[in-house]
């Protein structure tokens, strides 16, 4: 994926939550919570193209044993 790609999805997802913040009445708590998953999803998504995200998924973390 592009630099500009990238920064495109960006500025469509942050337009996108403030139309959800600004002009669709919901309550509060609802709005909260899609935002904070929106937002979520955006930071992976982010981690993911920049190759991050694939990097920690492959960190293995031993299992003890009792």
């Amino acid at each position: 994926m592009s630099l500009v790609a990238l920064i495109v999805f960006l500025i469509v997802i942050g337009v996108l939550l403030e139309v959800l913040k600004n002009f669709i009445p919901m309550d509060g708590t609802i709005r909260k919570i899609i935002i904070v998953v929106v937002v979520l999803a955006a930071v992976f998504f982010t981690l993911s193209a920049f190759g991050v995200w694939d990097y920690i998924g492959g960190v293995s973390v031993p299992r003890l044993h009792r």
